[in-house]
């Protein structure tokens, strides 16, 4: 039988954050929170494919990947379990003094795979060649997320409808390209819809204001998901060579 796929960089934040809880119980296949931890990650919309699905993820190998943070953690006294990846060590080192923003990632996580509509939704856009090679520091189910509101159909209407009135025209609000100078009738109202937001303040529960929107071309956009992470519109727009 095949072997199930690496643990991803949002499966690693999540067990991560059960880690370092403070009321997380021992390491033990029986313990509640490793068993709902279990079933958070087979509901993850990331995997199409789990070859073995009997045991891709399953509260066994939760107790594994967490008894691999103790060989990571300096402040455990014990040496844990040495099989470990690259990837875990990095997401260690990253968050081990940043816990706060860890739980944060986790509880995003948590409410868009629990939401059934959402976690559709999510799994239906396209992979990303930036998030699968875990370069997204927030991983790939909110990167995935923030494609899904940047494609809102209404809020994205709205959107050039507000800035057709304002210029009478849409051109990329980082390098003015227009695609209808370009391209004449073909490409007349087309522009695409950056979020503005940064992934690591994205709130689920919150309503998309046209002022969260940016108005951009094919490249920048392209661009701008290249570090996600921390470039604005306003950086890219600085970094642009005339």
């Amino acid at each position: 039988m095949a072997k199930n796929p690496k643990w991803h960089r949002d499966e690693i934040i999540l067990a991560l954050d059960l880690y370092f809880q403070s009321d997380r119980g021992t390491i033990d296949a029986k313990n509640p929170k490793v068993v709902e931890l279990s079933r958070l990650l087979n509901t993850l919309p990331i995997f199409k494919l789990k070859p073995d699905l009997e045991r891709f993820r399953n509260p066994n190998g939760v107790c594994l990947k967490l008894s691999n943070f103790m060989a990571i953690d300096p402040s455990y006294k014990g040496k844990g379990m040495q099989s470990h990846s690259k990837l875990d060590k990095e997401v260690f080192d990253e968050f081990n003094s940043n816990k706060k923003r860890l739980h944060q990632l986790s509880e995003q996580i948590r409410k868009i795979s629990n939401n059934d509509v959402l976690n559709k939704s999510v799994s239906s856009v396209e992979d990303d060649e930036e998030a699968i090679l875990d370069s997204v520091k927030e991983g790939q189910v909110l990167y995935k997320y923030h494609k899904y509101r940047e494609r809102g159909n209404s809020i994205v209407k709205e959107k050039k409808k507000a800035i057709l009135k304002g210029l009478g025209k849409l051109e990329c609000e980082i390098c003015q390209f227009d695609f209808a100078m370009t391209y004449g009738i073909l490409g007349a109202g087309f522009m695409e819809c950056h979020h503005r937001v940064p992934l690591f303040e994205t709130d689920i529960e919150k309503i998309t204001r046209l002022e969260d929107l940016a108005l951009v071309c094919s490249n920048c956009h392209r661009m701008l998901h290249r570090s996600i992470d921390t470039l604005t519109v306003e950086n890219l727009k600085r970094l642009i060579v005339r």
